[in-house]
């Protein structure tokens, strides 16, 4: 712009300069002095007509000029400077230009930024909306990958290509494949293992039938046996579906219900156990009793028998309600406990005394503890007791004819700690149900046959040490060499310091 009104300015002086050396030159021409005096008269005449026309044409013209060039200079002014503020991010509305074309210009260009700024606000309007429906959409997401991630059971999900879209931890250590490296892939491929028969390939059967069925929440249990141990696992596979309601994906939570199945089977094998130890000392009481009514004891000796075997299965059925009421009692924390101290080497010979007669009957030997100084613990008499004839009991039941029992006592006065072993000469136990001895109901199935019970004693047994008396009970075993049944109490003086 600078350039153009240089050379605008550039112009205007040699106009002037050219039309002033044009009328001095019409000037020189009247005066010449070798002219002859008929035409020095008549060029007078003419440049008296003539040159002063002929001058103002010559001062005229380049006034026309100037003011053209004024008038473009303006108009290529203006022009620039609309188109610079064009130019800018946020274009500002027009001056009305002193030109007429370029006033007119100028409102149609505000009116054309007036609705473009109204058009810009709602936008922007907009872009706003879609920036805190993207926040709030990833939120949402964060919270329910959070929600995924931290449920226990496993949960898979999928499109409607059978592709992997998400899957927690638990689903990873199920069917072994990681999240991360895996999404987009198929989860046959992520499943489906090259072991037959473990489960897997049911399930993707399952998350295709129902996926094709188009059901809400379809239900199956399925059981996978990846490792020795099968599971069961209760599947609920539910599908996911768009605008148009089509099928886009499939959702599968796979809760693990094995311990429930198999607690469910424990609470049928007791019922079936207790009935059965319920019925025989009632049908042998119920027959004596007959008996005894019937006058088939004829001699003071046979009634002597009878009464015996009547005493003795009620006996047993008490012993039997009494641990069914102990443990609910305890579980449910209503028990009476009275504690005070008691030495371990006292409570262990009273029941050894007390097991002594059962042992002679299978020919076992019981080789009993050497006294311990300062062994006393602060515990309920009866139900530590209690203790020691259940795992006394159990060593004889699973020790054959022959065998050995031996009880050890020891005091670690540093840990504060008193430790009684009850060491077996049995059948011992497999390694894998080693765990769960102490379960409610439990009991050793390879063991089934070497003596009936109800499950209860040990578990009995884990309840009164450790809920009761903030005790530990262990076991140690192997298979045809025996166990090694124990617990650990608090000393009497570590409980008064606490205390």
């Amino acid at each position: 712009m600078k350039s153009l009104r240089n050379l605008y300015v550039m112009g205007t002086l040699a106009t002037l300069i050219v039309a002033g050396s044009l009328v001095l030159g019409g000037q020189d021409n009247r005066w010449k002095p070798d002219m002859e005096a008929g035409q020095q008269l008549s060029a007078s005449v003419l440049a008296g007509g003539l040159v002063p026309i002929v001058s103002t044409f010559y001062l005229v013209g380049p006034v026309g000029v100037i003011c053209l060039g004024w008038y473009w200079l303006r108009l290529v002014e203006e022009i620039t400077s609309i188109s610079k503020l064009l130019k800018t991010e946020r274009p500002r509305y027009l001056k009305p230009g002193s030109i007429a074309i370029i006033k007119k210009l100028s409102e149609a260009i505000n009116q054309q930024l007036s609705g473009y700024s109204s058009s810009n606000l709602s936008l922007k309007e907009q872009v706003k909306d879609l920036h805190i429906q993207i926040q709030v959409a990833q939120r949402q997401k964060r919270n329910t990958e959070a929600i995924i991630y931290g449920i226990r059971d496993a949960v898979i999900v999928i499109d409607a290509f059978d592709k992997l879209l998400m899957a927690n931890d638990a689903a990873g250590k199920l069917f072994n494949f990681d999240f991360k490296s895996s999404q987009h892939k198929p989860i046959r491929k992520l499943v489906c293992s090259k072991e037959a028969n473990t489960g897997e390939g049911e399930f993707i059967d399952f998350l295709h039938q129902s996926k094709q069925g188009k059901g809400r929440h379809t239900r199956r249990e399925i059981n996978f046996s990846k490792s020795e141990k099968s599971k069961t696992f209760d599947c609920i596979v539910s599908c996911v579906y768009d605008d148009r309601e089509q099928v886009c994906g499939v959702v599968a939570v796979l809760h693990d219900i094995t311990r429930e199945k198999e607690i469910s089977q424990m609470k049928s094998d007791f019922v079936n156990h207790v009935s059965h130890e319920l019925k025989t000392p009632l049908a042998s009481i119920s027959a004596y009793s007959e008996m005894l009514i019937d006058g088939e004891a004829e001699d003071e000796q046979t009634r002597k028998d009878f009464y015996s075997v009547i005493q003795s299965q009620a006996t047993r059925l008490n012993r039997l309600i009494e641990d069914l009421l102990n443990t609910s009692r305890i579980e449910s924390g209503l028990i009476t406990v009275e504690k005070r101290p008691v030495s371990l080497t006292i409570l262990i010979e009273e029941q050894l005394q007390m097991i002594k007669s059962y042992t002679e009957e299978k020919n076992i030997t019981i080789i009993g503890q050497k006294p311990i100084v300062f062994d006393q613990v602060y515990v309920d008499r009866d139900m530590i007791s209690q203790v020691i004839v259940n795992l006394l009991s159990n060593a004889v039941k699973y020790t054959p004819s022959g065998g050995s029992i031996k009880v050890e006592g020891e005091v670690d006065e540093i840990a504060g700690i008193a430790r009684v072993n009850v060491v077996d000469t049995g059948v011992g136990i497999p390694e894998d149900e080693i765990e769960h001895v102490f379960d409610k109901f439990y009991r050793v199935s390879t063991n089934e046959g070497q003596a009936k019970g109800t499950g209860l004693g040990l578990n009995l047994v884990k309840q009164i040490v450790e809920k009761v008396h903030n005790g530990r009970v262990f076991v140690r075993s192997k298979v045809g060499e025996g166990s090694t049944f124990g617990f650990e109490l608090p000393l009497a003086t570590a409980e008064v310091a606490k205390s």
